[in-house]
């Protein structure tokens, strides 16, 4: 399997877009939660013929873009790299903070800076947003551990100035350096994660034997429920962990922890992807899930 930045990056796009898609099915039967576990628990494939990624994946796509052209993030090209995928189609499900933010940015991407740090309150963004679509920019600079996190810090700060936001996504592009090279381990993970809750949430997760009931494990991990890194990012690296050779397992792991679905299957789905590749899925779930657009990666 090919090892070049950009055909990896490209396998990881593949299975965070295919992550997304797949969690996204679940959220109309969170009315019905019975029903809903059951079908993840027995393995029965959404029945929707078409699965639309969300904001996941357009974000990602923005990543991916900036590292075409450039080889490496530049701050303002990725800020209107999210801007025009924002403009393009607003209604992908997107969160407060980038309806507030990406607007904005269309009209002066030069002021990242300044418009991300004044988002609530001025703390800046803690949530998930940064971490759900870095995955391809860890597999892109899996060389160089230190490449990676510092290029995730650089990705993240365009829209998640909160020093959690930052850790979210330099956890999840280092899992996925790691998941290219052979090396997924939750400890090195750790070890590569600024001090903050995320790194906390780790150390949690590194403790948490493979075996724990995937229920179980959002429970003690956090399942997105609160939109923050640090109550998203551990779980959904643990599912990638427990799974490093299976994608379509990984991905059942995660939605069994129920809360943000398409955001958790998305991270797991970058990370382990970024090694196998989509291959082993179904073929039905590569049929139904809405392509990626041409030209990218």
């Amino acid at each position: 399997m090919t090892s070049t930045p950009r055909a990896v990056a490209r396998r990881s796009l593949e299975g965070l877009a295919l992550g997304d898609a797949f969690g996204e099915r679940w959220f109309p039967l969170f009315r019905e939660p019975r029903q809903a576990y059951e079908e993840i628990r027995t393995r029965r494939t959404p029945e929707e013929p078409e699965w639309h990624w969300t904001d996941d994946t357009a974000m990602a796509l923005g990543v991916l873009r900036v590292l075409d052209e450039h080889g490496e993030i530049r701050s303002t090209d990725l800020a209107q790299a999210f801007a025009l995928g924002y403009d393009a189609d607003p209604a992908r499900g997107y969160g407060y903070g980038m309806h507030e933010l990406l607007p904005r940015l269309l009209e002066a991407p030069e002021r990242w800076p300044e418009l991300a740090r004044g988002l609530f309150g001025g703390e800046g963004s803690l949530g998930n947003g940064a971490a759900m679509r870095v995955a391809p920019l860890g597999a892109w600079f899996h060389p160089d551990l230190s490449r990676v996190v510092e290029q995730a810090t650089r990705s993240a700060e365009v829209t998640h100035a909160h020093p959690e936001g930052v850790a979210g996504a330099v956890a999840v592009a280092v899992a996925a350096a790691l998941s290219v090279r052979r090396e997924l381990d939750l400890g090195r993970v750790v070890s590569l994660t600024p001090d903050s809750a995320v790194r906390e949430g780790l150390v949690r997760a590194a403790g948490l034997p493979f075996g724990t009931e995937p229920w179980r494990a959002s429970d003690v991990l956090g399942n997105g429920q609160q939109i923050r890194a640090d109550d998203t990012v551990p779980f959904a690296v643990w599912s990638a962990a427990r799974h490093q050779d299976d994608l379509a397992s990984a991905l059942w792991t995660t939605a069994e922890g129920f809360g943000d679905v398409d955001t958790t299957c998305a991270i797991t789905g970058g990370i382990v992807a970024a090694r196998t590749g989509v291959d082993g899925v179904p073929e039905e779930w590569l049929s139904r899930r809405e392509p990626l657009p041409a030209g990218v990666g």
